[in-house]
């Protein structure tokens, strides 16, 4: 049935990842084996969490995993207490100090100033990579495609969950998206590393190009150089929106998928439920120096507390987390138990079908029939079988980004920012004529990215937020001072203007690093 469940999470078992490489270190400088206990940081979350991982935990030590637990609280109780990150400091000193995280889900805080606690901790410790096994157990788990047979590679530091959020007038907010060249190249080699390192045969990037064509575009002519590496490698390019689509139509189509960090948020989700259910999905975040182990899917606080929830995302990830410490045999009979379980149809809720299912059990039970069947092995699925860590890895140095030559950076412009309810756009436009600019001249005002001015539409709706864009007249000499855009500010607030931001325009070796308002 497909590939080996093993090739699924093996992700962070030899990918080039300085987590290896920190083991490695460890090995050399201590006699150190599996009967040694490896200290953890554990998290037990909020919602279901606890009921998880305390599922989790009995059948770890059931199958004699050699973890040492260091219990941290954050989450729900820790925002109330005052801590608006959902993170206390002793808990940041655990995970700096144990280096590995199993970590149940918390509930984060919607809508007000509460920031994501996963994101601050992905974010703080670098953990760059997102691995998100999604495979089918057909016949005993329902699925409407038994073929499918994928892993989500997700950038897990930029994007729009940099968090960058600004209201900037009455009427509109922004929020920035943030793309950097060495975090594609992160991400884009880690998915090549891992589809060789798994005989994996092709590699998919999913990005918005079409319409963000400097972030995403960046995205994917870094995928695109990358890709040049690695010959033996399929490659295939989609847009976001018919790429999902396909995914959820046709996902036997993929094998190895890359993409920005909101994409690969939402379509590891998606592909996980049509797999069966999102409770079955487990993940590693990858950093040079720090993995953290967790289920892909929330803290469900509607089922808290019922003994319902299916405790399989966060088993699978801390498998993942039992390979990545080298501990192969627990893994083993861990997964293969597991196994044995989902084949006998011995299911919770979110899976349970009166065709396909035998017993319906709720958390406990369910951690029971497993550890039950510790040291058993599936009789239809393919069974796991875990192996020590690969010792011929190269350095993580040869996974870090290229070191190019700087691009020669000129200033030719600044687009200003205006707050401003007063009128029509030609009105806005006419006003700002008579502003002395100096060696800028205005050039095109936008309302929510749309061309308004100069020869706009009358039918383009505008709200109060303007972007006004000045650029040099020369083009044969393009370049301008900063104190030119100073004293423009100057003019504009001595005209009564409310300049709320400014985004300065440069030309990089001669071509223009913004984009082209919509219908200019």
């Amino acid at each position: 049935m497909g590939k080996p469940v093993a090739q699924y999470l093996h992700a962070q078992m030899s990918i080039r990842s300085n987590i290896v490489l920190r083991i490695l270190r460890h090995n050399k400088q201590e006699s150190h084996t599996v009967s040694a206990k490896t200290p953890v940081t554990i998290a037990y979350g909020d919602g279901i969490g606890p009921e998880i991982m305390e599922a989790t935990l009995k059948i770890l030590d059931a199958a004699g995993a050699a973890i040492d637990k260091e219990v941290i609280e954050i989450g729900r109780k820790v925002y109330e207490a005052g801590h608006s990150a959902g993170i206390p400091p002793e808990a940041w000193e655990s995970l700096r100090r144990t280096k590995v995280f199993l970590k149940a889900p918390i509930t984060t805080p919607q809508g007000s100033g509460y920031k994501s606690l996963n994101v601050t901790i992905r974010k703080t410790l670098g953990l760059y990579a997102n691995v998100r096994p999604c495979r089918v157990y057909s016949p005993f788990v329902r699925t409407l495609h038994p073929d499918m047979d994928l892993v989500i590679i997700r950038e897990n530091e930029e994007d729009t969950y940099a968090g960058i959020e600004h209201r900037q007038t009455d009427q509109v907010v922004q929020c920035l998206k943030l793309i950097s060249r060495p975090g594609c190249e992160k991400i884009v080699r880690y998915a090549f590393e891992y589809a060789v390192k798994h005989g994996r045969k092709k590699v998919s990037v999913l990005v918005k190009d079409n319409i963000m064509k400097l972030t995403d575009g960046l995205f994917h002519q870094v995928f695109k150089e990358i890709a040049e590496e690695y010959p033996g490698i399929q490659t295939d390019s989609w847009i976001i929106d018919i790429g999902a689509a396909r995914l959820a139509d046709t996902p036997e189509i993929f094998d190895v998928m890359v993409m920005p960090n909101l994409y690969g948020d939402i379509l590891s989700d998606i592909a996980a439920q049509i797999t069966g259910s999102v409770g079955l999905g487990p993940s590693a975040n990858i950093g040079e120096n720090i993995a953290m182990f967790e289920a892909i899917h929330g803290s469900a606080p509607p089922i808290a507390g019922q003994d319902i929830a299916n405790p399989s995302g966060l088993l699978l990830a801390a498998v993942m987390m039992l390979v990545h410490l080298d501990d192969p045999e627990p893994a083993t009979a861990i997964h293969n138990a597991w196994l044995k379980v989902i084949e006998e149809g011995i299911h919770t809720v979110d899976v349970y079908t009166e065709k396909g299912s035998r017993k319906k059990v709720g958390t406990k039970e369910f951690a029971e029939a497993i550890i039950k069947r510790l040291g058993t092995t599936p009789e239809t699925l393919a069974p796991v079988k875990y192996e020590k860590l690969d010792r011929d890895l190269p350095t993580h140095e040869e996974m870090r980004p290229t070191t190019r030559p700087r691009a020669k950076k000129d200033l030719v412009g600044v687009d200003m920012f205006l707050d401003w309810n007063a009128g029509t756009p030609d009105e806005l436009g006419t006003k700002l004529s008579k502003v002395d600019s100096g060696p800028l001249n205005l050039v095109m005002i936008t309302n929510r990215g749309v061309l308004v001015w100069p020869k706009g539409m009358p039918e383009t709706f505008c709200t109060d937020h303007w972007r006004c864009r000045y650029l040099s007249p020369d083009t044969n000499n393009p370049i301008i001072k900063h104190e030119d855009i100073i004293n423009l500010l100057g003019k504009a607030r001595a005209a009564g203007f409310d300049f709320i931001k400014t985004e300065n325009l440069y030309n990089f070796d001669g071509h223009p690093g913004y984009s082209l308002g919509q219908g200019q």
